[in-house]
């Protein structure tokens, strides 16, 4: 019966695959694929495995480099880029085809669609997508994904739209930086120096400050996360004791997260964390300075 399902899949996908190497078939091409990638459990590998296939999809990107600045992307074009997009985070998350994906770099190629600030549409839509890639890649919990990551600038990136994009594009964001602080490289990477660790910190904290106003759990369920994690570090849980928001100590969103047993043992844990006395106290007295001498 699998090899019957296989088969049919195979029919209906090869010739499809063929036709994203012909410009007069690839836009309607990239939509059905795009509409159909969650039934073709193959699609992946197929799509990685096809002659000039991938190249096909990296020239849909290359391709509107230059409406990103000046801001010129339109509704339509990054409609098309998107779909390209989304057929390679079915590349990206795949367990066969992950790490040939990173091998060649691929995520590089996103990171000026991450780099715009551009509030119109059509650019957000093409960095809510993007974001969804380089998530499809840490939701996998793969230190190789990680350690590549740390390599490239996604960390600055990801930072930039946890402050200025929409809520949206803002959880996709900081779930990006939650994978990454979770990974035993990801923490020590972050930790390692005083300016990453408050390039983090400060983020997460003017992000806060907002949901104070503009609630939303699920936003304020990742940067918990994030905070959580950070205070495993000892460094990190004594500069925290100086930088947390008081808005995280005060019940202030005791009311939001009521519901939310889960977020409201971690933010326990957090308040508990950095509640214990810890090494390296002795310096001076606040947070800045000493992780400044520790981490340096």
């Amino acid at each position: 019966m699998a090899t019957t399902k296989n088969q049919d899949e195979l029919t209906l996908l090869l010739p499809l695959i063929n036709q994203l190497t012909s410009i007069e078939h690839r836009e309607s091409v990239l939509l059905e694929l795009s509409k159909k990638r969650e039934i073709f459990s193959d699609l992946a590998p197929i799509l990685w495995h096809s002659v000039g296939t991938i190249s096909a999809l990296l020239q849909e990107i290359v391709s509107i480099y230059g409406s990103l600045s000046p801001p010129t992307l339109t509704a339509h074009a990054s409609n098309r880029v998107c779909n390209a997009l989304a057929l390679l985070q079915c590349v990206a998350s795949h367990q066969e085809t992950r790490s040939l994906f990173l091998n060649a770099h691929i995520p590089l190629y996103l990171y000026p669609f991450l780099n715009t600030q551009s509030k119109n549409r059509p650019f957000e839509y093409l960095r809510l997508t993007s974001l969804g890639v380089i998530g499809a890649l840490v939701k996998m919990d793969d230190s190789e994904v990680i350690n590549f990551l740390l390599q490239t600038e996604i960390i600055p990136l990801a930072l930039r739209i946890m402050e200025s994009g929409t809520e949206l594009s803002k959880t996709v964001a900081t779930f990006i930086v939650q994978k990454i602080v979770l990974d035993e490289l990801g923490l020590n990477y972050i930790c390692a120096t005083a300016e990453r660790f408050y390039a983090v910190s400060t983020v997460l904290s003017n992000m806060v400050q907002n949901l104070v106003t503009h609630p939303s759990v699920r936003l304020l369920k990742h940067i918990v996360r994030c905070y959580l994690r950070l205070s495993d570090n000892m460094r990190a849980r004594e500069a925290l004791r100086q930088c947390l928001p008081d808005a995280l100590q005060d019940n202030t969103f005791a009311v939001a997260l009521k519901d939310d047993a889960t977020v409201t043992k971690w933010l326990s844990s957090l308040l508990f964390n950095i509640s214990q006395e810890g090494v390296g106290q002795g310096g001076g007295g606040q947070g800045g300075p000493v992780l400044t001498h520790d981490l340096s």
